[in-house]
């Protein structure tokens, strides 16, 4: 039985995660110890008691959503006793990191201090505004792509996140409205969504190359397991790809649909969703049923995944 980890991005957010396992697990309190340690300010706090609006501020969400992630994997091996053996990880955007983590190839202290570089390079990217982001259903990738090509006219518009039946895209609102009217016209249906900026899109530049400048300060240790990454969904066993991947992702599109293939490829057949919700299971279940996914979001989800694994 192959097992994969999986980590949930930016939206998995809730008020009140990991406070049960940080409860009964020392492991899980030790995370959360090195991450408020590491930002120098009680992000557990954040994570545990809220409130809302300044957990979903990106800047805080990102190191959250990686350190929850982080603790509810330290107490699943704590209640087993023994290391998992895994085949594989993958992140959806910003879960990356937390995939990375589990990995050995970034510390906790250095994923949670890039994280809130990115989510605050990431809001200053665009102004309030000036972005918008868009889920398109009823339409193949390909048309999808069409659509963003046709209504351009100069602007910013592309697919964001291929998550298999549903395509997000992003870019400048205005370009965005086109880009949505046209996809109407042509049989889909699409959802305006609530989001700060036009993640994912070429308007992230200037966040790309803020991370790039913080990457170049961290070290990235041997991997002990490939991590498939969000770019080219393919498995990356070379710390020396891990700061060139993760650049790249910021404002390239997350291929998840193709990510979840490639670990049927790659003979998974169980995955653990490591974090808050369960957005990540329901994915799986549209793109690959041949993989049973456990969502991992408190104590008695790991309980009854120690039965499992």
């Amino acid at each position: 039985m192959a097992l994969a980890l999986l980590f949930p991005g930016q939206g998995s957010q809730v008020v009140g995660m990991g406070r049960d396992v940080c409860e009964r697990s020392a492991a899980a309190r030790a995370v959360f110890d090195e991450a408020d340690r590491a930002l120098g300010e009680p992000l557990s706090r954040r994570c545990f008691d809220g409130p809302d609006d300044q957990l979903t501020l990106t800047e805080n969400t990102q190191p959250a959503l990686v350190a929850t992630s982080t603790a509810l994997l330290a107490a699943l091996t704590e209640r087993l006793g023994r290391p998992l053996v895994v085949s594989c990880a993958a992140g959806h955007s910003l879960g990356e990191y937390g995939a990375l983590v589990a990995a050995g190839a970034l510390s906790l202290a250095d994923a949670v201090t890039l994280v809130r570089v990115r989510g605050r390079a990431m809001q200053q990217a665009v102004p309030p505004g000036a972005g918008a982001m868009a889920a398109v259903m009823g339409l193949s990738p390909a048309d999808v792509e069409r659509a963003c090509a046709d209504a351009a006219e100069g602007d910013v518009v592309s697919p964001a996140n291929f998550n298999g039946g549903q395509i997000v895209i992003a870019g400048a609102a205005d370009a965005v409205a086109r880009a949505s009217r046209l996809a109407t016209e042509r049989g889909a249906k699409v959802i305006p969504l609530k989001v700060s900026a036009p993640f994912h899109s070429a308007l992230m530049r200037p966040a790309a190359e803020a991370v790039r400048g913080a990457l170049g300060a961290i070290t990235v240790r041997p991997l002990a397991f490939p991590v498939v990454s969000n770019v080219d969904a393919l498995p990356n066993s070379d710390p020396t790809r891990v700061p060139d991947l993760l650049v790249r992702q910021i404002d390239g599109a997350v291929r998840w649909e193709e990510t979840m293939k490639r670990l049927v490829d790659l003979g998974v057949t169980l995955a653990l969703e490591v974090g808050p919700g369960k957005v990540l299971a329901g994915l799986a279940r549209r793109i690959t049923p041949s993989i049973r996914v456990l969502s991992l979001g408190d104590l008695a989800a790991i309980e009854a995944a120690a039965a499992l694994v």
